[in-house]
């Protein structure tokens, strides 16, 4: 008999339940695009500002042990120790190996620098990978480098060819800056003198001009071997430039960042577990020999600040897009029990209880909010896949968690905005509403 009832109850009134459901429907369609990204946008808005460079550094334990004497931070040690090239896959042997973006090792020593118009001046040269094969187990083919770590940077020129079957470690970057200071341009060729071994001059040619916004504007870049002939440190590097997917910093891993061992079992798996850039860096240094990794703080801080507040103002939006549904579904179920206050009068005259008339509404809320939901959910979807593509370039994926999340939020809208109605409903006398009293 409910059902019977409610079947012929949720036609009456179509037009104000169609746009009831158009209600639901938009605020379902902006709650599913903004849960989508909201889910998605933390490994969207990770990889997007992994264009400003990486957020760890990993350096011999020598380069992390400071001496502060007279209150000066030094370290005899500084520059002194180095890292195995070889040990560079294990970097991405860890149990966040998916989240590393990509690693690019350095290698800098002091040359000069005979040719160009300023002959004998000094610069930095710095060695390290541009697109470089580090073989990985399940992946021989594996490519990584500041082409990979900095796509910002620019070269007016051809970058270096540092494939193993490239060879062409004669060749370098030259930073804008130092450049034009030094009368330098793309195809000169000059020579490099070490400032610790005279007799180890090599000739290399400029095959580009190179454009970061950082220090690197005024130094030379060139491939790591060559760098490691010059200082006469073959399969060595000062540091590696490690950039890793990361999620905002909280409360646990500031503990953890403080004292490891001040965690508790369950704390510390779930700190392990978790991709802070803390959890991350720890690992790398289990992973490597003699290596320290440290966050670089102002970076992880900037990233999840970033996301933090994008994810907040989601949440916010979404919040007032149920806000509006549910004041306007109540709006309109205000008018249709207004319109339909004879018939719940007789209802009741026929010996309706309160909690039947109420169940009837409530039935035709349900529907009203599912068939809004699915709408939404659709809608939702599309809006988010647009919006991926034309900001991210990428597609956002839809979780499964958003189908039940959207259905039950959409439900949940209607029933909010039949609670005023369904007052007034209880309210109604058969004995005023027939006689046309109300």
């Amino acid at each position: 008999m409910l059902l019977r009832m409610l079947r012929q109850s949720f036609f009456e009134g179509r037009r104000r339940k169609a746009l009831a459901a158009t209600t639901v429907a938009l605020a379902a369609t902006l709650i599913t695009a903004l849960f989508a990204l909201s889910v998605d946008i933390g490994d969207k808005m990770a990889r997007e500002m992994k264009s400003y460079g990486s957020n760890i550094r990993v350096t011999p334990k020598g380069d992390a042990m400071p001496l502060m004497i007279g209150g000066v931070d030094y370290n005899p040690l500084k520059g002194r120790d180095h890292l195995n090239e070889r040990d560079l896959p294990k970097i991405k042997d860890i149990f966040w190996r998916n989240n590393i973006v990509g690693l690019a090792p350095r290698l800098s020593l002091p040359v000069r620098i005979e040719g160009g118009k300023d002959a004998g001046a000094e610069a930095t040269l710095t060695g390290t990978y541009f697109s470089h094969v580090v073989p990985l187990p399940d992946d021989p083919d594996y490519r990584t480098g500041v082409r990979v770590i900095n796509p910002l940077w620019r070269v007016d020129g051809v970058w270096p060819d540092d494939s193993p079957d490239g060879g062409a470690t004669d060749t370098i970057l030259v930073g804008h800056t130092l450049a034009a200071r030094l009368g330098i341009a793309t195809g000169d060729s000059l020579t490099l003198v070490p400032a610790d071994n005279q007799a180890a001059a090599r000739p290399v040619s400029v095959s580009g001009i190179l454009f970061t916004g950082g220090p690197e504007d005024d130094s030379m870049i060139a491939p790591l071997k060559l760098a490691q002939e010059l200082s006469a440190l073959p399969g060595k590097v000062q540091s590696v430039d490690v950039s890793a997917l990361t999620i905002p910093e909280n409360e646990l891993s500031t503990k953890a960042r403080r004292d490891t061992e001040a965690l508790s079992t369950e704390e510390y798996d779930i700190w392990y577990c978790t991709a802070y850039v803390s959890s991350i860096a720890h690992q790398i240094e289990e992973a490597v020999v003699n290596a320290a990794a440290r966050p670089i703080w102002q970076v992880a801080a900037g990233e999840g600040a970033v996301i933090g507040r994008i994810q907040t103002l989601l949440l916010v939006v979404s919040l007032a897009a149920i806000a509006a549904a549910a004041m306007s579904v109540s709006a309109l179920m205000n008018t249709t029990v207004m319109e339909r206050a004879r018939e719940i009068g007789l209802m009741k005259a026929l010996g309706a209880a309160p909690w039947e008339i109420h169940l009837l509404f409530i039935g035709e809320s349900l529907i009203v909010g599912l068939i809004g939901g699915v709408i939404g959910l659709a809608a939702g979807a599309g809006v988010a896949q647009l919006v991926g593509w034309s900001i991210f370039g990428a597609g956002v994926e839809i979780q499964p968690i958003t189908i039940p999340v959207v259905l039950v939020v959409s439900v949940l809208t209607v029933l909010a905005g039949s609670v005023l109605p369904a007052r007034s409903i209880a309210a109604l006398l058969p004995v005023e509403v027939l006689h046309g009293r109300r």
